[in-house]
């Protein structure tokens, strides 16, 4: 990471471009290429490539180190994750030693002393045979029925020798639970279980046949094949890698969060206002347009204008300078790079908008 955030710092040296320039160059705000260039953040690939050839550098070079550079940084995320997962699994640990070690531990570890160093046999060997002492009570009790029948269910209790009253339990054992009140009688279901079950299933079987209807389709109605599959558009399968809106769903968005930005966009309208440029940016996979401002002061102010078109209503969306001397706008939903103008205010009094003109080739 090192390494590749000193060779962005030096083809921008080698450029002689500020940072301002090399944001109005590739797309990506003053802001973003602050922090790749201080090495806080990894760019996109997108930037990478902008800047690439923005400063006449080979773009596979670039990207090849931006590869290297990507793997260096997902492993520090999954080391920074393995340590924040151990140092749960430590406290977790820690809290539950405050409870103390478990009832009886010190007779286990006795009796594995005494057995030469392997618990395994001194605890595991009295389970095993009161698991199979409860397994043969359980067969010879007249409780359990014949074979196939759903008897109740009561608790195994070993057969006594003749003659012999019942040991009484020890104090503090755990007692086998009594099945019997949560036991299913002989003649099946309640009457209104019963009921109830088979609404439960009619109402399962209608919601397979809607599916099955929803999925598949019910034709046209114009005498073609009623039974053709339709496939069902899934915007997420369409749309490139790290976009993630379009439409509608982009309006009032991040250009740059939603990955509408970068090489993504054409400049659709341009105007020099005052000493400001001000720009109609235009992203046709998101379908959206935004209005961007450069070499602007704070305090100026930038507006995009999207035409009625169709159903859809006119829509507005206002960004202002805050810091540095570019800003731009949240995306509006348009139809075309043509249905959108920019206009810019400026503290200085001077106004102005954008003049239409055909989509230039996506931003390097």
């Amino acid at each position: 990471m090192r390494e590749f955030t000193e060779q962005l710092r030096r083809l921008v040296e080698r450029s002689g471009l500020s940072v301002g320039a090399v944001a109005d160059r590739t797309g990506y705000s003053k802001t973003s290429w602050e922090r790749y260039l201080g090495g806080r953040l990894l760019p996109p690939l997108g930037a990478a490539e902008a800047l690439a050839e923005a400063t006449g550098t080979d773009v596979v070079h670039l990207s090849t180190m931006w590869e290297l550079a990507e793997r260096a940084w997902s492993r520090s995320e999954l080391r920074h994750d393995s340590t924040v997962e151990s140092a749960r699994i430590a406290r977790a640990r820690a809290a539950l030693g405050e409870f103390g070690p478990p009832q009886g531990a010190p007779q286990a570890a006795s009796q594995a002393a005494r057995a030469g160093g392997q618990p395994g046999a001194v605890i595991s060997e009295p389970l095993c045979h009161e698991a199979a002492r409860r397994a043969a009570a359980a067969e010879e009790s007249p409780a359990a029925g014949p074979a196939g029948t759903a008897g109740p269910v009561g608790p195994a209790v070993a057969p006594e020798p003749s003659g012999q009253a019942p040991r009484p339990p020890v104090p503090g054992s755990p007692q086998p639970p009594d099945y019997r009140a949560n036991a299913i009688p002989a003649d099946g279901p309640a009457p209104r279980r019963r009921a109830a079950l088979f609404v439960t299933g009619v109402v399962g079987a209608l919601l397979v046949v809607a599916a099955a209807v929803l999925l598949l389709g019910v034709g046209d109605g114009t005498g073609g094949d009623s039974g053709s599959v339709q496939p069902l558009a899934s915007p997420s399968a369409v749309l490139p890698a790290g976009v993630k809106c379009t439409g509608a769903e982009c309006s009032g968005k991040d250009p740059e969060a939603m990955g509408c930005g970068g090489g993504r966009a054409t400049t659709a309208g341009s105007a020099t206002v005052g000493t400001s440029y001000v720009e109609v940016r235009y992203s046709q996979v998101c379908g959206a347009a935004w209005a961007r401002i450069t070499q602007a002061a704070p305090g100026d102010a930038v507006r995009i204008d999207a035409a009625a078109d169709g159903a859809a209503p006119a829509r507005t969306e206002s960004g202002r300078v805050v810091r540095d001397a570019d800003g731009y706008t949240p995306m509006v939903a348009v139809s075309g790079p043509g249905k959108a103008k920019a206009c810019a205010t400026l503290t200085s009094g001077s106004k102005g908008c954008t003049v239409a003109r055909a989509p230039s080739a996506p931003a390097g």
